[in-house]
Order: C-alpha cells, then sequence, then structure tokens
C-alpha cells in the first residue's frame, strides 16, 4: 500500500516519464472508451437513438470549452506554478486562496449561462440538430439539459487538474479519464436498461462526478481545498479572463466545427451521426496516448522555462516534444488507416451494427487518421504559446482553419451528400491549422527544423 501511494504522490519531473505515465493512462482509458463504444454499438446500433444521444452533448460540450475553459488548466498551471514557488507554506496559502476566488468566479458565471441554456433549450436544437423530427428533439432537449450538470464538473475537476498538475503529479491526474469513462459504462450497462437514453447521460453526469473525486484526495494533501472565497482579488481575476478569451475563443471554434458537422449529419440517414462519432472516438485513441500524453507532460515545464527567462530550454523541450510525438504517431496513422476495416470490425461489429455500418465506420476512420499527427502537433503548439502566455495567435490560426473547415464540409457535403465528407474536412482543416502554427511559431520562436 506505501508503495502504492508513492506511485500517485510521487512527482515526475522528467518528459519522458510523465509522458509515458500519461501515454499508459491514456492507453488504459481508449481501451475503456473501446469498450464503452463496442457496448453501444451492441446494443443499440448506428440508429437514431444514438444519432440523439451524440447530438445532445454539443451545447455542454460547447459550453465547456467556452465558460468552464475560465479554469481552464492551460491558463491556470503558469499562475499557480508562480505562486508556488518555493513550496512554502505562505505560498501554499497563497495559491490556495487564488484558487478559492477562481471557484468562487467559475460556480457563479455557470450558475446564470447554465439556467439560461436551460431555459433556451428547445429553440437551440433547432440550430444543433436542424434535421431532427419533433419526437427526436424531444428527447435531445431532456437529455441536453441534464448534461448541462457535466461542464460544471468537468470545470471543478480541471481546477483541481491544474493543481495535480502543477505539482507534477501525473499518476493522480491520470486516473481522471478511467474513472470517467468508467462512470459511462456503469450507465449503459446498469442504468439503460431500466432508464433509456436518460440512463446513459446519468452514467455520464457519474463519470464527470468521479473525474473530480478521484483527484481531491491528493489536492486537499498538499494544502489545498474546494472552498468559496469571501472577496475577490478582481486584478487577478482580469489577469485570467484575459488570458483565458483567445483560448476560449480558440476552443470555441473548433466546437463549432463540430457542432455544424453535426448539424449537417443531422439531415443524413439514420445513423450518421453515430457513425461520424464512432470514427472521431476511435481515432481520439492514438491521439490521447501520443499526442495528448507528450503536449501534457511538456505543458508545466515548459512554463518553469518561460517563468526563469529560459528562452533557449523552451524551445528545445517543444523540439524534444515534437520528434517524440512525430516518431510514435506515424506509426500509429499508417496503421491505422491500413488496418481500419479490421479493427473496426474487431472494436464495433457487433450486435446491432451492421456490416454496412462497420464499412462506412471505418472508411470515415480513416480520413480522421489522415490529420493524426497535425492534431498531434496541435496541441503541443497550443500550449507551448500558453505556456509562454502568446494566447492570441493561436486563436488566429484556430478561427481561420475552422473557417475552411466549415465552408469545405458544406461543399462536400452538397457534392457527394454522405457522412464521409465530414472527417475529410475535419482532416484538411487541421493540416491547414498546424501549418499555420508551425510556420508562426518558427517565427516566434526560432527554427524548429
Amino acid at each position: 500500500m506505501r508503495g502504492l501511494r508513492n506511485i500517485f504522490t510521487r512527482e515526475e519531473g522528467g518528459l519522458h516519464g510523465a509522458a509515458f505515465l500519461l501515454g499508459v493512462s491514456s492507453l488504459a482509458s481508449g481501451v475503456l472508451a473501446l469498450v464503452r463504444d463496442r457496448i453501444f454499438a451492441h446494443t443499440l446500433g448506428a440508429g437514431s437513438e444514438l444519432d440523439i444521444y451524440y447530438a445532445s452533448f454539443r451545447i455542454p460540450d460547447f459550453l465547456f470549452v467556452t465558460v468552464a475553459s475560465f479554469v481552464s488548466m492551460t491558463v491556470l498551471i503558469p499562475i499557480l506554478i508562480k505562486k508556488m514557488d518555493g513550496k512554502s507554506v505562505v505560498s501554499t496559502e497563497r495559491a490556495a486562496d487564488f484558487l478559492a476566488e477562481v471557484l468562487t468566479v467559475f460556480c457563479f458565471v455557470m450558475a446564470v449561462v447554465s439556467v439560461a441554456l436551460f431555459v433556451a433549450m428547445p429553440w437551440l436544437s433547432y440550430l444543433v440538430a436542424p434535421g431532427f423530427g419533433e419526437a427526436a428533439r424531444a428527447e435531445f432537449v431532456h437529455l441536453a439539459r441534464i448534461l448541462l450538470l457535466s461542464p460544471f464538473l468537468l470545470g471543478v475537476s480541471n481546477l483541481l487538474g491544474s493543481v495535480t498538475q502543477s505539482l507534477r503529479r501525473f499518476a493522480v491526474y491520470a486516473l481522471a479519464p478511467l474513472v470517467y469513462n468508467l462512470g459511462i459504462i456503469l450507465g449503459a450497462l446498469f442504468l439503460y436498461p431500466y432508464y433509456g437514453l436518460t440512463g446513459l447521460v446519468m452514467g455520464v453526469i457519474l463519470g464527470a462526478l468521479l473525474h473530480g473525486a478521484i483527484q481531491l484526495p491528493t489536492v486537499r494533501g498538499a494544502g489545498f481545498s474546494l472552498r468559496l472565497a469571501r472577496s475577490i482579488n478582481w486584478t487577478e481575476m482580469r489577469e485570467v479572463i484575459r488570458l483565458s478569451l483567445p483560448r476560449t475563443a480558440g476552443l470555441g471554434m473548433s466546437q463549432l466545427v463540430i457542432l455544424v458537422l453535426i448539424a449537417l449529419a443531422s439531415y443524413m440517414k439514420e445513423g450518421s451521426i453515430a457513425i461520424f462519432n464512432f470514427a472521431l472516438n476511435l481515432q481520439s485513441v492514438p491521439l490521447s496516448i501520443v499526442g495528448v500524453s507528450y503536449s501534457v507532460a511538456a505543458f508545466p515545464k515548459l512554463s518553469e522555462h518561460i517563468g526563469k527567462g529560459e528562452r533557449g530550454a523552451f524551445v528545445r523541450h517543444v523540439l524534444l516534444a515534437r520528434r517524440q510525438i512525430t516518431l510514435f504517431s506515424l506509426p500509429l496513422l499508417l496503421g491505422g488507416i491500413l488496418l481500419r476495416k479490421q479493427l473496426v470490425y474487431l472494436l464495433l461489429g457487433t450486435g446491432q451494427f451492421s456490416v454496412a455500418d462497420t464499412a462506412l465506420t471505418a472508411d470515415a476512420l480513416g480520413l480522421f487518421l489522415i490529420s493524426l499527427w497535425a492534431q498531434g502537433l496541435l496541441l503541443l503548439y497550443t500550449r507551448s504559446y500558453y505556456a509562454a502566455g502568446e494566447t492570441r495567435k493561436p486563436v488566429i490560426a484556430n478561427a481561420f482553419a475552422s473557417v475552411v473547415t466549415i465552408l469545405l464540409a458544406v461543399v462536400l457535403v452538397q457534392a457527394y451528400g454522405t457522412v464521409l465528407a465530414l472527417p475529410l474536412a475535419f482532416s484538411i482543416g487541421m493540416i491547414l491549422n498546424v501549418c499555420l502554427h508551425w510556420r508562426s511559431f518558427s517565427r516566434d520562436f526560432g527554427t524548429v527544423t
């Protein structure tokens, strides 16, 4: 037990060690995500129920990346690292007070916006899923209203995650996505048979609750707690908001792209939204193992180098992470494209999931995987800019690439009328986006060849 406790309380300072730990966790989380999707495919197939289920996430997810991004780890970690410099009792108390102020503002804003979205959901359904019939639209509104709890719970978990990452306690942070997927699986196995789609989203809420709860003991053990502040230092809050707004705009554009793609899929035959999401989830597994792991592991160290004025070390750390992402992403990209049909058949080809659904999902997966390497590098470059305190330039690149993706998706759907037009437009947009970031980073920080 002592050895196990040491694993979850040990600081992981090296890039490779932290990335390996996060990569193993991402692999385990990906396995659970695949189990989740296999249960969905077996039980419901690619039909109207899963279309409604996946579409109902769009407004809550948009809320998460816009309003809830106020407590983004990429914004809070550099601030917390500065406040905890030296790790004294005084510096910990100063960081804890700051955390309480952020939590207070976050809770107030989320409460106001969530109530407004709850009331407006029937009208918003016409924007998110314009192709749905009235019965499907009513179910969509019901599920989306329940899911408004998810961004609040995940936002609080992000607040806790900013502490665990600042302390480099990556092991406990790595468990969060595992228990999140576990909650969804429990909902699918034990709640769906009794409550239908409502049971599925109840599993999502359970997973979001576990996502934060698993990190809470470590955060409390480090001298922090979840409490509301009696007063707010608005000078610091304005700085957090200033840093958050560009990131919020960038993520908001990315979510807007997915929202538009889902809206286009709602006009297609039943199951198109489900197939799009199945393929998107499958490509997210290798992306999490490599791109997310290395970018997350690198971020605290990048922030530290910038804080100390070590510009050369900052660039070298970015280069190191970029080489590792390239080294591991390209084989996964090529292997995934070549074996996509076998992988989808093995993972999803069961129960209500037909042969035609399997073939279409496999082709959609192949189109998503074209941009796997680009997506991994994009995560790294974005976090590098955030660590450097420069959040405006990633927003400009994201906005331009997002507009191109949306326009391209509309043109391709008009030309071919198939769900495959959506992942193709997505991948082209991602490749364009990383090219813009690459060029900008080279100009701002030096050669990255």
